[in-house]
Order: C-alpha cells, then sequence, then structure tokens
C-alpha cells in the first residue's frame, strides 16, 4: 500500500495523471482489503476511511487533470461519504460540478466547503473569503444561464414571516415583470449569501423565486413547501407502462424543477423541512432516472444522496428520529446502489 501510494504521489509530480490514477486506484483496493494500518486486526475504522477519502480525493484530482469531470465527480462523492468534515473535499466536489456546468450544486458544495472551514479552522480569514468568492461567482453563473425561472434575496430580521413573505413577493414582481406567471417565496429555511462576515455579520435572507412558465412555478411550490417532498407529476414518472409519457414529463418539466430545486439548496444550510429533506429529494430524482432506465446517472445521484447525508450532522443539529431515518435512508442508498430490492424505509415513503 506504502509503494502504491508513494508511486502514485510520484506520478501526480511528474504530471502522469493517467500512471498517478492507475496507482491510486491500487491503492484503494488494498485499503479496501484492510491494509490501511501496521495490524490489520487492530485497524481503526476512522483511519481507513481517512485514508481512503485520501486517496479518493487524489482521484478525483487525476481525473480533472484528465478532462473527465463526470468520473472524479463519482470520487468527490466517495471521498466526501468517507470524511465528510473536512472542507477539501467539498470544494473538490465543487470544482467538479463547475467542469460539468452544474452551477447550483457548485454553489451549494462551496457554501458547505466555506461553512465547514469556519466551524473547524476559522483563523485563516483569507482562505474563507476566498471560499465565499467562489460561492458566489457559483451563484452567479447558475442564475446567467438561467432563463425559466429569477430569484430575489430579501433581507429578514426575526420579524413576522408571513407579511415579509407577502412584501418580498410583491417586490419581486416589481423588479422582474418577466417571470410573475408564478411567484412564491421559501418558507422552509433561512437563505444566507457568501458576503464578508465583518459587513453583514449574521445577515439572513428570504429566497423569492419566479417562474415564465405557470404549471412549472406551481408543481415546484409544491414540492418544496411539503413537509416531505413528493415528486411532482408522480402518477405518471413511477408508472411502468408509461415510460414515454415520463420521458416527456423529464425533458418538459423535471430537468427544470431539479434545478431550481438545486438553485434552491445553494444559499440555505438549515432546512426546516428536517435535515433528511434534500436527500428524498434526490432520492425521488434516482427513481425517476431508474424508471428510464439510466443506471449511470441514477448511480451518480445516489452516490450524492450518500455524500449529503453523510454531511447533515455537520451543518445542523439532528434529533433522535431524524438520526434514525438518516441511517434508513444512508442504508437504502447502499442497496440501491447495490441492485438489492426490498421494502426499505425509501419503499414506504415512496408508497406514502
Amino acid at each position: 500500500l506504502r509503494a502504491a501510494l508513494r508511486e502514485g504521489s510520484a506520478r501526480c509530480r511528474q504530471r502522469d495523471f493517467a500512471a498517478a490514477a492507475a496507482k491510486f486506484c491500487t491503492a484503494l483496493e488494498l485499503c479496501s482489503k484492510g491494509f490501511a494500518t501496521e495490524d490489520p486486526l487492530k485497524s481503526s475504522p476512522d483511519d481507513i476511511s481517512r485514508l481512503a477519502s485520501w486517496i479518493e480525493s487524489k482521484l478525483v484530482i487525476c481525473y480533472l487533470k484528465l478532462g473527465q469531470p463526470g468520473l472524479a465527480l463519482h470520487h468527490s462523492h466517495r471521498s466526501i461519504i468517507e470524511n465528510p468534515s473536512h472542507f477539501c473535499n467539498h470544494l473538490r466536489q465543487a470544482a467538479c460540478f463547475r467542469c460539468l456546468h452544474r452551477y447550483s450544486e457548485a454553489a451549494r458544495s462551496a457554501m458547505v466547503a466555506q461553512y465547514l472551514y469556519v466551524l473547524a479552522e476559522g483563523a485563516v480569514l483569507d482562505t474563507s473569503d476566498l471560499l465565499q468568492l467562489y460561492w458566489q461567482a457559483m451563484i452567479q453563473e447558475a442564475l446567467s444561464g438561467e432563463i425559466s425561472f429569477s430569484v430575489l434575496y430579501t433581507p429578514f430580521v426575526k420579524e413576522d414571516k408571513a407579511d415579509k413573505i407577502k412584501e418580498a413577493n410583491k417586490t419581486f414582481a416589481e423588479k422582474h415583470p418577466d417571470y410573475v406567471q408564478h411567484i412564491f417565496t421559501d418558507p422552509h429555511g433561512i437563505h444566507l449569501l457568501p458576503e464578508k462576515a465583518e459587513s453583514h455579520p449574521g445577515q439572513q435572507y428570504l429566497l423569492t423565486l419566479g417562474f415564465r412558465n405557470k404549471e412549472i412555478g406551481k408543481t415546484l411550490e409544491k414540492f418544496v413547501t411539503q413537509k416531505l417532498p413528493i415528486f411532482p407529476g408522480q402518477k405518471i414518472t413511477f408508472s411502468p407502462s408509461m415510460e414515454e409519457e415520463a420521458e416527456t414529463f423529464w425533458q418538459n418539466t423535471g430537468k427544470t424543477i431539479m434545478a431550481a430545486m438545486a438553485f434552491i439548496g445553494s444559499t440555505k444550510i438549515k432546512d426546516e423541512r428536517g435535515p433528511c429533506a434534500r436527500a428524498i429529494e434526490q432520492f425521488h430524482h434516482a427513481s425517476l432516472l431508474s424508471h428510464l432506465q439510466r443506471g449511470e446517472e441514477q448511480a451518480q445521484v445516489m452516490a450524492q444522496v450518500m455524500a449529503e447525508l453523510a454531511t447533515v450532522p455537520y451543518l445542523q443539529r439532528v434529533s433522535q428520529e431524524d438520526d434514525k431515518l438518516l441511517q434508513s435512508l444512508m442504508a437504502d442508498a447502499v442497496d440501491i446502489l447495490a441492485g438489492r430490492t426490498g421494502e426499505r424505509v425509501w419503499t414506504k415513503i415512496h408508497k406514502v
């Protein structure tokens, strides 16, 4: 294992990234067999996880350098699953999303990276500022390429939320007249913006979205404002006899809804619906991809779900009940990735 790691690192320094990736893959295989410490019988699971995460992170770098961001993204999810508290793992994930032009998801990863950095180290303000700039740039990229919806952030202090939401909707209609077919303000969770702490200490925001298409706006509002996210168009989406309708739904509606949901998550650390709500949204997405027989994309989404679930306890307080759900959903994600079927927590949620 040491030899493989030394050789991989040497190849990286020589910029021979293909050879380095091969060596790191060998190291990962050895690591999975228990050779992460001197005595496999006395090895600590944490030590093995940290080493596996480090190897995965090296593979992310190699595949990004080789121009394979999709493969790099897969390894970035795995590096987070193994070590979710290290901000660099989330920053590399942001780089992968950025290379794939998935800017809202890149913004979320950068936001999480900045949050974890401040929690863990926080002392070097320059680094924190750079992470915020990266996060801000990704938000701007996401909005510049978006034509189906627009957004407005309204500063929020703990006042009457209902009145502030009405006011925000009215202000949005005045500022963005092209996006008034449907307007709503996210009631679950307060949003944060990548601004320097000294200029806006602890400032929170309400997020208002407006849409060109009324049906898409109404459908998205229904999805993101319910306590338990239920994917819109479910009767079409999950009926095995209606594959063509499911494809049409995905092309006309599903893609736009997922893009808007990803954007909502790019400025929201804590979710009042519950810590697992975002993961449940992704489970719905994976189910739809499975129905459309897109196995590779489904596996990618499930790996992303596992990374999301592994990070949750570092972002918000998790109750005993939520922790049980979180662990069950993580087990379900592993089962789905392994191709196992059966009665799971996710199956029950799906039925409800």
